[in-house]
């Protein structure tokens, strides 16, 4: 390593603008890869639910692709895609979030009470309004908790894709480590962190936004059609037992 305070100031200073730089590259990479994850993700949790026999090969593929390493996986795909395109840093990003969203999409499914279901299947609603409309609103704090892991999760493995001509933070990293530079290593390393956290943060914030009968911590009972007619309006509570 080089001699000198083990952070300079000075260098990050001058180099604010990389910084920018990293920071707009690697939110991009992360943001592209959770949204379109997300995307088929919940395409392929659909599937799961509505056809049951799709879960087992659907968790099988999304398994398999999950547990091959980050490094070989970028590897592999450069000869196909192309050394430093984002397409080639996409592809694997978004394999790596598809387990997680769709276990978590389908436990919160399964998470349902079966009063609700049968709340709705006796108000007259079809099997796809009743998915719609009942059972993702009440499994949505188990997919937004897949989302906040697989995001973190992503977030760390864009550093990675400075491998493959890419990578944000990761730049840092990698420089730092050519250069025996502690300071590109550790500011390359807080960036991430500190990106990690605060999108987290926003995930948090937009879970109690979009669930706001999780806010109220008693235990009341409705009968169904109320609970029902709660749930349209967002006033559902965190724990609540529907009566027949």
């Amino acid at each position: 390593m080089r001699d000198g305070p083990f952070i300079d100031w000075g260098w990050i200073g001058d180099h604010l603008d990389d910084v920018e730089t990293a920071t707009l590259e690697h939110l991009r990479l992360t943001l592209i890869a959770v949204v379109v994850g997300f995307a088929l993700a919940t395409l392929l949790s659909v599937l799961a639910v509505r056809w049951r026999w799709t879960l087992a090969p659907i968790t099988w593929v999304t398994g398999i692709v999950y547990t091959i390493p980050s490094l070989a996986l970028f590897t592999l795909l450069v000869p196909i895609t192309g050394l430093g395109t984002t397409l080639t840093a996409e592809i694997a990003l978004v394999g790596y979030t598809l387990l997680i969203l769709v276990r978590n999409f389908v436990a919160g499914i399964d998470g349902v009470p079966a009063s609700a279901r049968e709340a709705a299947d006796g108000m007259g609603y079809t099997r796809w309004r009743r998915l719609v409309g009942v059972e993702i609103p009440l499994a949505t704090p188990a997919i937004i908790a897949g989302l906040r892991i697989a995001t973190v999760s992503t977030v760390g493995l864009v550093t990675v894709t400075s491998l493959v001509g890419l990578g944000g933070y990761g730049g840092f990293i990698k420089q730092g480590l050519q250069r025996q530079f502690a300071t590109q290593i550790v500011l390359g390393g807080a960036l991430s962190v500190l990106m990690a956290l605060l999108i987290d943060l926003v995930l948090v914030g937009a879970e109690r936004a979009v669930t706001p009968w999780r806010r109220q911590q008693r235990v009341r009972r409705v009968p169904v059609a109320a609970g029902l007619t709660d749930l349209a309006a967002g006033r559902l509570p965190d724990e609540v037992t529907l009566l027949p």
